[in-house]
């Protein structure tokens, strides 16, 4: 069954612990390390929240809708990739944009985006002078938590493009271009219709402007319980009602 946007179960800011990027780079090694639940379960778990969330601010409607996917080559992108393919399965018309080549793409990102090419998604990289297609949607995965500094080339013009874009953004996991431990906003950063962030908040989606990060929500990827304990991090279990909350 497919949402709208409020049917989302809602959850106060304050009664979620928060992360830094470094601790969100723990949970990510402790999942694979420890736990054995690998970057492609991961990943699937948070492309297909987001491939939720898209269908749900498009009010349900997916079918002939367009998506505009920009994917960086980085986990991040993998997790839009995968969404990217979740969409194109309901019947959404999906146009994915990539700040890099193809060859440049390694690892999982690389297996999701080879499954995006046999199924034929029209998959373009970005170049100079390029403008993005219409599109009902634009869904950001460019840049992760890992991002140092202004983001730069390629990359920086996907997100002025998108910013210029009058579909709203959807990013993945924080806007492109935003320092999800500081919240500082670097230049560029994408200005977000709606975020969807994993796991946990991280402190600097709290700490910046509602016109930077848009409508906050929070996904399910299947982190163990006894992981956050291991961090200290003392938590009851969040996704009961549902694997997408709305964070207020």
């Amino acid at each position: 069954m497919s949402h709208t946007v409020s049917q989302f179960p809602t959850i106060p800011r304050s009664a979620l612990p928060l992360l830094s990027t470094d601790q969100m780079r723990k949970v990510d090694r402790l999942m694979i390390e420890e736990y054995g639940i690998v970057l492609i379960q991961m990943m699937e778990n948070a492309g297909r929240n987001l491939a939720d969330l898209a269908q749900a601010m498009l009010a349900g409607d997916i079918a002939e809708r367009t998506v505009v996917v920009l994917a960086g080559r980085g986990n991040n992108g993998g997790g839009g990739l995968t969404a990217a393919r979740h969409l194109a399965n309901r019947g959404a018309e999906v146009q994915v944009i990539t700040a890099h080549p193809a060859d440049l793409f390694a690892g999982v990102p690389a297996h999701q985006l080879q499954a995006l090419l046999v199924m034929g998604v029209s998959v373009t990289e970005s170049g100079d002078g390029w403008e993005l297609p219409s599109a009902d949607l634009v869904i950001d995965a460019l840049i992760g938590y890992g991002l140092t500094g202004n983001p730069r080339g390629a990359v920086a013009d996907l997100i002025r493009l998108a910013n210029s874009h009058p579909a709203p953004i959807l990013s993945l996991d924080a806007p492109s271009g935003l320092d999800t431990t500081s919240g500082d906003v670097y230049d560029p950063c994408i200005q977000a219709a709606a975020t969807m962030t994993l796991a946990l908040p991280k402190a600097g989606l709290l700490a910046a402007s509602q016109a930077v990060v848009g409508d906050l929500f929070l996904a399910d990827i299947s982190v163990p319980p006894g992981l956050y304990e291991s961090l200290g991090i003392e938590l009851e279990p969040l996704f009961v009602a549902d694997r997408i909350l709305s964070i207020h």
